[in-house]
């Protein structure tokens, strides 16, 4: 029983775990990093054509984000999640698959006009689609079988539509271990979904620490602080942008506004508008809907009941075309703008916010965690000016941001789930946070629980049946790399992999019909006649 760290070690994003038990490998998340990264993630120890599953705790970026990507690059196993994480994963890789070619043309473009070499996507459409093709949906609570090597089940962890833990229960060479997931935990009391329920044992747990070294503020009124922005922003005249994550963080915002607007809490604009700016966004607040029973809380479930729509009221406009995503700019009425993404690192949100941020009747409301290097960060940090497609923006604007609406459980929060074990665990191991937190954390964990902890490195592996460190890396800095190494090694990476998951498509047909098997030599043959040159 194998346990590898790869991503959102020492760093808040990128998720990515290896587990080997007896012949199954599998990743748990297959996240893509964002904002700035201080340490390289090290690659899974195997090939991603030989990654039988992976199983998937929620449906952010961070999470999921690269699984087109190893899809490209020969793996074709399965991916287990919630019903909820599914739909979510099927708008949010369609997505990001469209960003990455955008974004890759648009830089290439420029390329060319300097004579410089072009990079290619981090991946495409196809990638996508292909990999969309492999996802099975659970229920939360159900006792699923993988193999005879690997049980799992998934818990509602409170931080996202579909969110949750994962138990694993292993058994190698008749020995059985359970390990923890924790996925990120959330926040208590938010809008729409459950608060996080425990799980009650684990021999091993690993959790996450976003959080790790902050208490958020108890009994943060979100609506009244709202209200406030929004007229004192529409008494002067000004539109109120706010970035927002499409998946979550928008439709808690959209809760808020029902609320505003069934009890007339704006004085004298009765009839403002809110436009949700995001296709994505747009297609998600669909499948909150899709997904309500299993996984709204027992207020909104009322609210249901009584036929009204948590997230729809009168003004909500939803903009999917690029038409009418321009026409919002051009209409001069005050209003609300909520668009993605939630850090403005893509998106139409930098649309908005060069038609606004010069502007010192406006707001722009950030609702959601920042990443160190994203323009969404040097907002908050009171920076003047930011840099939109190209062009310097001076930040007249007003800044404001809502505290403690996170979807992410604050420092006391963690400690109580970690100290929710009835059987306490023999080891944490602490991951998702910054640098310094996840250190931090893992000593506040030990202290509480009197259980080892411990904030692995990338590349740090760890002997689940033995219970004993196998390799104890130290964090490997982040090297910057040339536009041309980057397509060298984004491209050629590519090929290798395929060569790779060739290779082990050869290991598994040994012992095939001779006949089958010739005829696969002439093919291969064939291929390398065309390209050995």
């Amino acid at each position: 029983m194998r346990l590898v760290f790869s991503g959102s070690a020492h760093e808040v994003t990128g998720s990515c775990h290896y587990l080997e038990v007896g012949n199954t490998r599998l990743l748990v998340d297959c996240g893509m990093e964002q904002g700035t990264n201080l340490y390289e993630n090290i690659e899974p120890p195997a090939p991603y054509s030989e990654i039988q599953m992976v199983l998937l705790t929620h449906a952010h970026i961070d999470h999921v984000g690269m699984l087109p990507y190893i899809y490209a690059r020969g793996f074709r196993g399965r991916v287990i999640a919630t019903t909820a994480t599914c739909d979510l994963c099927n708008i949010m890789l369609k997505d990001s698959a469209h960003i990455q070619e955008t974004e890759a043309e648009w830089k290439n473009r420029k390329a060319r006009r300097a004579g410089k070499p072009e990079v290619p996507p981090l991946y495409e459409m196809n990638d996508a689609l292909g990999v969309l093709e492999h996802f099975e949906p659970y229920n939360y609570g159900e006792m699923i079988q993988l193999n005879e090597n690997i049980t799992i089940r998934f818990t509602d962890i409170g931080h996202l539509l579909g969110s949750s833990s994962i138990e694993i229960w292993m058994r190698e060479d008749g020995l059985q271990k359970k390990i923890v997931f924790s996925g990120d935990i959330g926040n208590q009391n938010k809008p729409l979904i459950r608060d996080p329920q425990q799980t009650k044992e684990a021999d091993y747990v690993v959790m996450e620490s976003t959080y790790g070294d902050r208490l958020h503020q108890k009994g943060a009124d979100h609506i009244t602080e709202l209200v406030r922005i929004v007229q004192e922003t529409l008494d002067r005249g000004g539109n109120v942008v706010i970035p927002a994550f499409a998946v979550g963080r928008t439709q808690e915002l959209l809760y808020f506004f029902r609320h505003i607007k069934s009890q007339r809490l704006i004085k004298g604009h009765d009839r403002f508008e809110v436009y949700v700016d995001s296709p994505l966004a747009v297609e998600a607040t669909h499948v909150f809907k899709e997904n309500q029973m299993e996984c709204y809380d027992d207020e909104t479930r009322e609210l249901v009941s009584q036929g009204i729509n948590p997230i729809a009221f009168p003004g909500l406009k939803l903009s999917v075309t690029s038409d009418e995503s321009i026409n919002i700019n051009f209409d001069s009425k005050p209003k609300v703008i909520i668009s993605a993404s939630g850090m403005c690192d893509a998106g139409r949100i930098r649309h908005h916010l060069k038609h606004n941020l010069w502007r010192k009747e406006c707001t722009v409301i950030f609702a959601g965690y920042q990443a160190e290097g994203t323009i969404g960060r040097s907002l908050v940090d009171g920076n003047k000016t930011v840099k939109l497609f190209g062009e310097t923006i001076d930040v007249e604007a007003h800044i404001e941001t809502l505290h403690d609406i996170s979807g992410h459980a604050d420092r006391d929060g963690l400690l109580a789930w970690a100290d929710g074990f009835e059987k306490k665990p023999s080891q944490y191991f602490i991951i998702h946070g910054s640098d310094e937190v996840c250190d931090r954390f893992a000593a506040l964990v030990q202290e509480k629980t009197g259980v080892p902890a411990k904030a692995p490195f990338s590349g740090a592996e760890y002997d689940l049946a033995r219970g004993v460190w196998v390799k104890e890396p130290a964090g490997i800095p982040v090297q910057k790399k040339s536009a041309a190494a980057k397509k060298a090694s984004g491209v050629f990476a590519r090929l290798l992999a395929a060569g790779e998951r060739l290779m082990s498509v050869i290991y598994r047909n040994e012992g095939g019909a001779n006949k089958d098997l010739a005829k696969f030599a002439d093919q291969i043959n064939t291929l390398c006649d065309k390209w050995d040159r």
